[in-house]
């Protein structure tokens, strides 16, 4: 006891812990950043948008190895330097006596090291336990990946250790009677920072007994209060230069990428994105708290007000555009007006007609007995959906002898399920022009699921902060390389470049009836309207409002695109565009803003209906006497990556903030409960004004084995739970959705399917 009673107070008052401390009390914006790092790679943060597997299983150059690895080990050095210099030139004055060594910034670090420590020591934890269980990785695979995470980390540290050992001088080569007038010469806000300072210096040191040297050995602290002025120009001179240094060369690095960003090698990891802009926002904030000194806090929100009040005047607004549409004609007006407009009954009954030509066409594929038409609907969900029902339909489609895709007329839903549909209808169409492709191959499954947030991620950094001038052409019109082609272009090549084309190009086999039409309902942010995209105009979307002529008030619920933006080259448009606008996921793909006055911003078409029920049954009460005479029956099909009947939960452990957040928090939460019941209202009614059987076939992942991951974020390797919600799959996820489509239930609603496509 007595021995611990004398190690206590030389522990509390030793270096390490005194700096820890400091930390603790003063560098609040600092600790923040380590609290969101550790919450994201143990699964306490973005669990639900797969935010964790950014770090744990970073992909470079489409694979995951020694490189990218790597680029984090790089990248998480990097960041704890910013850290500790950010420190010492924040809180360098306060312990003074550090000035009176050699290598003073070196000794500092590795005193400061506590925090990074334990990071990278959960960090190399959470990759073992993640890589073994969601990447199945070998022995050997698992070494080189944690050979290159050290390799990068030592790397940038002794890049660091060579600056620093080349630039920091020992306060025995300073001149002290030079201290007060290099003081003088720097402007007034800087002077009265570094009087401030030298204040603290005298006054308010913080008490330190023992400290750690660059052998990593106990050595006490010798008095040294001769050198507080030397100790306050070390901080303010140097130490600063440096500062300003490193930031320059992380802004021109972020640059240089910038330029380079659509070549492969130069999209670096996601998790490295965030860490460089964490390290910029690091360093600002120490170089605020330098300059500004107590009033860091205040200027920082007055800058951000008047930024704010800036971009709210439209000099820093960036206008992501949809490609193919013209930007320089004169726009057209987005008013109640014009909308109403567009419900007139000679349009409606022209695009009525052209699709009448479309359901000819698809019935005759099927000689005198009368066929089942199929609307496929498909939810969103990102990568995760994407792959879902791109596999369902694969799946489906084989197990039916093509049967499936040959019944069906019609495909909604959003975004991501709107793309593996989008994707597998292209390739039977290929197929059926007669080119090699295999429509149920697995390289297929394997393209759509590999990832494309890293070029994302990097282009929000480099290119939509920073560059934001390199253009390119589509359809004899120049267009910014931003996030927004960044996203399609990352499209375009898991989809193997075979969606790259104007929508209408789909008109001509849709009215075949070779391949089943698609209607994109993307949301307008302004009103929350659906925009109608399809191959052509499809104004009958809204024909239900042609049966209340007398009643001035009906709302227009959508916008039928070809017709509002005929000006604008809406047949030009880009069908990876149209597929962009309809999968807006939030903070990752930006909202397009289309050519109108006042401009509308557009985003996923999730927001109004997840599930694609609501657009098959208006296209449906639109042609219900033609379906109803020339078909046996009605199937949707809803192709869906979360279950329909989920488990109720109870309210457990309501913290405070629960309570105060329970009313936006269950609105969110019971988004999508919201969206089935109105669904299931509709197509109820849908029985009473149609002559024929409707049929539900719920193709559900996780339909047997989900468990809600929102409620259970406790381990990031639960291997009975969903796969994330994210543009990033692992190993485990993709394997999980693939097999999925073969539990009991699934398959149970898959044989009612067969039965009924006979």
């Amino acid at each position: 006891m007595r021995t611990l009673y004398l190690f206590l107070p030389k522990l509390y008052y030793s270096f390490p812990v005194q700096l820890l401390l400091n930390n603790f009390r003063r560098n609040h914006v600092l600790i923040l950043c380590w609290i969101i790092l550790f919450a994201m790679i143990t699964g306490n943060f973005g669990k639900y948008l797969g935010i964790p597997y950014l770090f744990l299983d970073p992909e470079y150059m489409n694979k995951v190895g020694f490189s990218s690895f790597f680029m984090m080990g790089l990248l998480t050095a990097g960041f704890s330097m910013a850290f500790h210099i950010t420190g010492y030139i924040s809180d360098g004055h306060r312990f003074s006596f550090i000035g009176s060594l050699s290598n003073p910034f070196k000794k500092f670090t590795i005193n400061n090291s506590i925090i990074p420590a334990v990071f990278l020591i959960v960090y190399v934890y959470q990759i073992i336990g993640f890589q073994i269980n969601n990447e199945f990785s070998s022995q050997y695979g698992l070494l080189k990946n944690l050979g290159g995470l050290f390799t990068g980390y030592a790397t940038m540290t002794a890049l660091f250790t060579l600056y620093f050992r080349l630039t920091n001088k020992d306060i025995f080569k300073y001149v002290v009677c030079r201290i007060d007038e290099k003081i003088k010469r720097n402007v007034k806000v800087t002077r009265a920072s570094a009087l401030k300072k030298l204040d603290i210096v005298r006054k308010k040191q913080e008490r330190v007994d023992y400290y750690l040297d660059g052998k990593l050995k106990i050595k006490p602290v010798e008095p040294s209060s001769f050198y507080d002025k030397a100790t306050i120009l070390q901080v303010f001179d140097q130490n600063h230069f440096n500062l300003v240094v490193i930031e320059l060369f992380i802004f021109a690095m972020v640059l240089v990428l910038g330029l380079f960003k659509d070549y492969p090698a130069f999209q670096i990891p996601a998790a490295c994105s965030f860490m460089i802009f964490l390290t910029i926002f690091v360093m600002l904030s120490g170089a605020f708290s330098y300059w500004f000194g107590g009033w860091s806090a205040t200027t920082s929100l007055i800058l951000f007000l008047i930024l704010n009040h800036m971009v709210g005047e439209d000099f820093f607004t960036k206008k992501y555009e949809a490609f193919g549409l013209n930007y320089n004609t004169p726009p057209a007006e987005y008013s109640v007006n014009t909308l109403h407009h567009q419900v007139d009954s000679a349009a409606i009954e022209a695009d009525w007609q052209v699709v009448i030509t479309q359901l000819n066409n698809w019935r005759k594929k099927f000689g005198d007995a009368k066929p089942k038409m199929v609307f496929l609907c498909t939810s969103g969900g990102g990568k995760r959906a994407s792959l879902w029902t791109l596999n369902a339909l694969q799946t489906i489609d084989s197990m039916s002898h093509g049967n499936l895709m040959e019944s069906s007329v019609l495909i909604t839903g959003a975004s991501g399920g709107l793309i593996g549909a989008s994707y597998f209808r292209e390739l039977k169409l290929r197929e059926k022009s007669g080119e090699p492709i295999k429509p149920f191959a697995n390289i297929h499954r394997q393209k759509i699921s590999s990832d494309n947030l890293n070029p994302l991620i990097f282009s929000l950094l480099a290119n939509d902060l920073f560059v934001g001038f390199t253009k390119f052409e589509y359809a004899g019109k120049a267009y910014q390389r931003d996030r927004a082609f960044t996203f399609e272009d990352q499209l375009n090549h898991i989809t193997e470049g075979l969606m790259d084309r104007p929508i209408t190009a789909y008109l001509q086999p849709e009215l075949d009836g070779i391949v089943p039409m698609v209607i994109l309902t993307p949301t307008v942010v302004n009103d929350g309207r659906k925009i109608y995209i399809a191959s052509r105009p499809v104004s009958f979307m809204n024909a239900e409002l042609l049966r209340m002529p007398d009643y001035p008030h009906q709302k227009v619920s959508g916008v039928d695109f070809h017709r509002f933006f005929k000006d604008q080259d809406a047949k030009d448009l880009r069908f990876l565009s149209a597929l962009r606008m309809s999968a807006t996921f939030p903070y990752i793909t930006p909202n397009t803003t289309l050519p109108t006055e006042p401009p509308i911003q557009i985003m996923d078409a999730g927001i109004s209906d997840n599930f694609g029920m609501s657009d098959a049954v208006r296209f449906l009460y639109s042609f219900n006497e033609w379906v109803s005479e020339n078909t046996s029956g009605v199937i949707f099909i809803s192709i869906r990556d979360s279950p329909k009947l989920g488990a109720v939960l109870a309210r457990k452990g309501q913290t405070i903030i629960d309570d105060m957040t329970q009313p936006i928090s269950s609105v969110y939460n019971n988004f999508e409960n919201f969206q089935d019941i109105t669904s299931d209202l509709l197509i109820g009614q849908a029985h009473n004004w149609m002559n024929v059987p409707i049929h539900r076939i719920d193709i559900q992942y996780q339909a047997e084995t989900y468990l809600p991951i929102l409620q259970k974020m406790d381990s990031i390797r639960q291997t009975s739970a969903r796969a994330s919600l994210s543009w990033r799959l692992t190993t485990r996820e993709k394997d999980g959705i693939v097999k999925n489509i073969y539990s009991r239930q699934n398959m149970s609603e898959i044989n009612k399917l067969l039965e009924l496509l006979k």
